[in-house]
């Protein structure tokens, strides 16, 4: 039987399943990426992966076909590698060549988000949808896009790095890239703590915030408020909480509305662990303000059916090279 492996290789976990064309995952496991043993490390590791994945599922290494990987960023598509990671000390990370040399078969690497959207194109609800964007809302804010069935990459295999659209034009936070302004400042779950302090403190609600579910999960200190703790709160009903989420809910409608205007699409999914975590939370607000800042027709907004495993599905269908015959 023929099999692909996927690989979603990320700056905390590397995980890899080996599946069908069909989307039918055979066997998979995971393990902490060995980031900091230097930076051909990372590739040893996942041939060992795919070795000992082969030898517990009793899978011939004959039948695979071909690997497809999704990766952290920034990307080098003519390498097949990671350029400059932030989260390693490396000028680059070979992906591509290693694998290929250890077996001999078709490496596909794409960045994360790349690989996401395929997983929604092939396998998720954008089968028989020829315009799709794909936008994960987690630690960070990304994007996957498909236009009239083709896979947009742009020159470094890099392109819509939507969560660095600007949202505030008083440019009040800083994002992690160093601009401000930028939507992935104010709604990733790594962000999102920035701005509730920002709205507590602009809108001097320093006494509600004391009586908020949030002065206990943060043991009464701005510094010690997650994201988690913002959502669970709005979720028990806490006044404050709720207009937060709103607020957050309302920054992302502009993102979502900013990639229906830019890309035209038929279908916008949403992943991520912040919208995964908080279905109705992250969903219903971004479906409640969309309209207000769209120019095109409206587009269907829903949360992937993929799940956290959109990765490896996009990767699955990587390996299987099932986008070469889409164009």
């Amino acid at each position: 039987m023929e099999y692909g492996v996927a690989v979603d290789l990320g700056a905390t976990n590397t995980r890899i399943a080996a599946g069908t064309a069909k989307g039918e995952f055979i066997a998979r496991f995971s393990a902490y990426t060995n980031l900091f043993e230097g930076a051909e490390a990372i590739s040893l590791q996942i041939v060992s992966m795919i070795r000992r994945l082969q030898d517990e599922a009793g899978l011939n290494p004959r039948d695979m076909v071909g690997i497809g990987v999704g990766a952290f960023g920034p990307q080098d598509p003519v390498r097949g590698g990671i350029v400059r990671p932030a989260n390693a000390p490396y000028e680059f990370i070979p992906v591509r060549k290693p694998l290929e040399e250890a077996f001999k078969i078709p490496v596909e690497v794409y960045n994360d988000c790349v690989i996401s959207v395929m997983g929604e194109k092939f396998y998720g609800l954008g089968r028989n949808v020829d315009n799709i964007v794909y936008i994960t809302i987690s630690t960070g804010i990304g994007a996957g896009v498909y236009v009239d069935r083709r896979l947009l990459l742009g020159k470094d295999g890099n392109a819509h790095e939507i969560g660095h659209i600007v949202v505030d034009c008083e440019r009040r936070l800083v994002c992690g890239c160093g601009k401000r302004g930028h939507w992935e400042a104010y709604c990733s779950g790594r962000n999102i703590p920035n701005f509730v302090k920002l709205i507590i403190e602009a809108q001097n609600r320093f006494e509600d915030f004391k009586s908020s579910y949030l002065w206990k999960a943060s043991n009464g200190s701005l510094s010690g408020i997650t994201a988690k703790s913002v959502y669970d709160g709005a979720k028990m009903g806490d006044k404050l909480c709720m207009d937060i989420v709103e607020s957050i809910g309302v920054l992302n409608a502009m993102g979502v509305a900013s990639a229906i205007n830019v890309y035209d699409p038929d279908l916008v999914t949403l992943g991520g662990a912040v919208t995964l975590n908080n279905v109705k939370q992250v969903l219903n607000p971004i479906k409640q303000h969309f309209k207000e800042y769209i120019v095109n027709r409206e587009a269907e907004i829903a949360v992937t059916p993929l799940s956290d495993d959109i990765g490896l599905y996009g990767a699955l269908a990587a390996a299987f090279r099932l986008h070469k015959n889409e164009v």
